[in-house]
Formats: structure tokens, sequence, C-alpha cells
């Protein structure tokens, strides 16, 4: 069974999830960043889903195992959705929103057939394997996209302070995922550094909703930086 520590870390995650999308509906912005909030919406019901299967088959199950990698997948996914949603706002006076949408649907679908072509010589498990690297994969193509699209707040000189949270947010989310993911690699065999590595993921998870939290309530739709405070790149 997870430690004391790990469980009230995903009770307390789980409540901050649960408090985005109750501030979204409040401040009436749930569907101005719809794909955001699907994605709070959708780290809900797994960890509802994660507690349950935890509780009825146990740590060590199969059930558990496949629970963890298939809706870790899901939510990768979801989030990787989000970020367009962002490049959808960032770019939406350009009218770019279809090219930004068309552009996304081709990137995960390159992720996914380049992940596939990685482990399509597995043999134990290839599924569990292929979803496992999916979930990786896109946390570095999401590192990539989100310093792209830091730029273009620069370039663009985006102001719009909810915008702008979300952006920097997601950036330190996917900086830290990369850098526990690349430690995996580089060590797979020092439980104690998995152990460290277990909570380090687990305080990351809680970075998200604790700043799109502040942002919904500290900020409403026409709130803006003042443009001295963000860095200035000439056009």
């Amino acid at each position: 069974m997870p430690s004391f520590a790990s469980q009230c870390l995903w009770v307390f995650c789980t409540l901050l999830e649960v408090g985005v999308v109750v501030c979204a509906f409040a401040r009436g912005s749930f569907r101005r960043y719809f794909t955001l909030n699907l994605y709070m919406a959708a780290s809900v019901a797994a960890s509802i889903e994660g507690h349950f299967v935890l509780s009825h088959y146990g740590f060590n199950s199969d059930q558990y195992f496949y629970s963890y990698y298939y809706s870790d997948a899901l939510l990768t996914i979801c989030l990787y959705f989000g970020l367009m949603g962002l490049y959808s706002i960032v770019f939406e006076e350009l009218g770019a929103g279809t090219y930004v949408r068309t552009f996304s649907m081709l990137l995960l679908g390159g992720t996914a057939l380049f992940t596939y072509g990685v482990v399509h010589q597995a043999q134990d498990r290839m599924v569990t394997k292929y979803v496992a690297e999916i979930s990786q994969n896109l946390y570095f193509v999401g590192l990539v996209l989100t310093y792209v699209l830091w730029g273009a707040v620069l370039k663009l000189r985006e102001t719009r302070a909810r915008v702008v949270q979300f952006v920097l947010s997601m950036g330190v989310y996917f900086s830290l995922y990369a850098a526990i993911y690349a430690l995996r690699n580089l060590y797979p065999n020092y439980s104690n550094l998995a152990s460290v590595l277990m909570y380090a993921s687990q305080i990351t998870d809680t970075l998200l909703p604790l700043a799109w939290t502040f942002a919904y309530l500290r900020f409403d739709d026409k709130a803006r930086f003042v443009p001295a405070r963000l860095a200035v790149i000439p056009r």
C-alpha cells in the first residue's frame, strides 16, 4: 500500500483539482478554457477511479497496474489538448485556430506512431509499454511546445494575466516531469531514487491545480499585466 504521506498528497491534489473545476464554473470561465478544465475534470475522475481500484484490488494487483498506466496516458493526452487550447487562445486574434488544431492532431498522431515504432519489437506487455512510452514522449513534446508558446507570448506581447499564468505553470510542470522521466531512465535500478521521484511526481501534480486556482481567483478575463513586466522582444 502507498505510504500515509503519499495518500495525503493524493487526497490533497484531488481536492485542488476539484477546486479548479469549481472556480472555473463560479467565475464563468469553464467554456473559455474548456480543454484545460476538461483535463482537470478528467484528472479528478482518474483519481477517484484509481482509489476505487486500489481499495478493491490492492497496490500490487494487475488491475491497479493497468489502471495507473492507462489513466496516465489518457490524462497526458488531455493535457496535450489543453496546451493546444492555449495555443488557440494566444493565436486567436491572428485567426490561426484552424491551423493550430490541424497541427496538434498531426503532431499527436506523429508522436503515437513514433512511440509505436520504438516499442513494436517488445514481446512482453507491449500495449502497457506503449502507453507508458507515449506518456513520456508527450511530456517531452509538451515541454518543447510550451517553451515555443512562451516565445509566442513574448513576441506577440500577450498580457492577459490568466493566459500568462496558465502558460508559465505548464512550462514549470512539463519541465519538472521531463526531469523526473530523465532521471528514471538514467538510473532505473536505484530503488531509493525511485521512491524520491515518486514523491516528486506527486508534489509536481499539485502545481497545476494550485496555479490554475490562483489564476481563476486572482484574475478575471479582462485582467492584464503591465507590458513592462514581461520581457520585451523586438518584432
